[in-house]
């Protein structure tokens, strides 16, 4: 049964990375792929942590820090609708001034 469970969230992330990977046109679907890989990375840790009878505090700094990271990641899509006035990857040029 835990065999199974593991080979799920391995799936889950394998898809997560499939969406994260293909050609998207919106920076908001690519962020809410990069949070449920992350999602689904807290779960394995934790599972792991439980498996072995360890402390769960390294779990908390880990949500800090993805906390943080949709913090960012979430300005960074503010900053660019307000600058181009949609989230589409082609409306801007990444080499441009």
């Amino acid at each position: 049964m835990l065999m199974y469970c593991w080979m799920i969230m391995i799936f889950m992330f394998v898809s997560g990375m499939y969406v994260f990977c293909s050609k998207r046109k919106h920076l908001l679907v690519v962020l809410l792929s990069l949070e449920f890989m992350v999602l689904i990375m807290f779960m394995m840790l934790f599972m792991f942590l439980n498996m072995f009878d360890y402390e769960l505090f390294f779990s908390m700094v880990f949500l800090v820090f993805s906390v943080c990271e949709g913090a960012l990641g979430l300005s960074v899509l503010v900053s660019m609708i307000r600058t181009h006035g949609n989230d589409f990857f082609q409306s801007f040029i990444v080499l441009q001034c």
